[in-house]
């Protein structure tokens, strides 16, 4: 390895922030078959009716009720709102004239997207677009990294979970738009999981930090700049990732006007997120 890799990458990083013309970050991975027919986890059958419509949307086509989670092993998220599935009582009834009508009463109960909840397992999905094609060296960083979190593949979205969870989301493999997207992604969210206290200890015991403070904002750039050291090392880098990486920086860069040298304070902790990750031994280090 290059000694001087995350000072490069710190580089040229900076000097294209500073330019003009930076395009708008994108998201490297699609959403999970947001046009198809909500089903019921369990049943498998489809919603029909005004049930499509109110159950559109949802960051996986899988809905279910609490007590269908409870039954496979899983619960609801604290703190998460359910959407209204609607459904009908048929019966029948006598008119005054002897007469048997049918009658309807329409009823409703709650379901969950299964994004909303935890300890279930996401069926396989079906992604439009090309079959995901593992990167050998990444996937010896991921298998080699020390003392690693958990890592799953459920939810849309990717992200970190500190404290006793101590685990890493991502998106399905096959909802990337590349292979070197998705290892981007999920070196910047082991990026975060290396500030855990039982690994480089960055911040007590999870991270605590609110989006929108400083500290939420300093974190994020330690991350998005250890897997842009990672990606570089690997020789993962391309152009799509160099330049998402240095749009997302200057993002929150921005946020701390007060510090117009933030990304370079970021450098140092991101170094040490990146020797970690890639067992990289330093002088006052030799256990790694």
């Amino acid at each position: 390895m290059n000694p001087k890799i995350c000072q490069i990458v710190t580089d040229r990083i900076v000097a294209r922030i500073e330019q003009t013309g930076l395009l708008p970050w994108q998201r490297p991975w699609r959403g999970y078959l947001s046009s198809n027919t909500p089903h019921n986890l369990v049943s498998k059958k489809p919603y029909k009716g005004i049930n499509q419509l109110l159950l559109a949307g949802g960051e996986t086509p899988y809905w279910l009720s609490f007590k269908q989670a409870e039954k496979l092993g899983g619960k609801v998220k604290k703190g998460e709102h359910g959407s209204p599935c609607i459904f009908w009582l048929w019966g029948e009834k006598e008119d005054k004239n002897g007469n048997t009508k049918k009658t309807a009463t329409m009823r409703y109960y709650t379901v969950f997207n299964l994004s909303q909840c935890d300890g279930i397992q996401m069926p396989p999905l079906g992604i439009d677009g090309e079959a995901f094609d593992p990167i050998a060296d990444a996937e010896s960083a991921v298998a080699n990294m020390p003392n690693p979190p958990k890592i799953e593949h459920g939810e849309a979205r990717a992200y970190y979970v500190g404290g006793l969870e101590d685990r890493v989301n991502m998106p399905i493999r096959e909802s990337f738009k590349d292979a070197h997207g998705y290892y981007a992604v999920l070196f910047h969210e082991l990026a975060h999981a290396t500030g855990h206290h039982t690994r480089l200890n960055r911040f007590a015991d999870g991270f605590t930090s609110y989006f929108g403070t400083e500290s939420y904002a300093q974190e994020e750039l330690v991350a998005e700049l250890a897997a842009s050291f990672i990606v570089a090392d690997l020789g993962l880098e391309t152009p799509a990732t160099f330049e998402n990486s240095a749009t997302y920086l200057k993002g929150w860069a921005d946020r701390l006007r007060k510090d117009p040298q933030a990304i370079v304070k970021a450098a140092s902790a991101a170094q040490k997120a990146h020797d970690y990750i890639l067992r990289v031994k330093t002088e006052n280090d030799q256990s790694a």
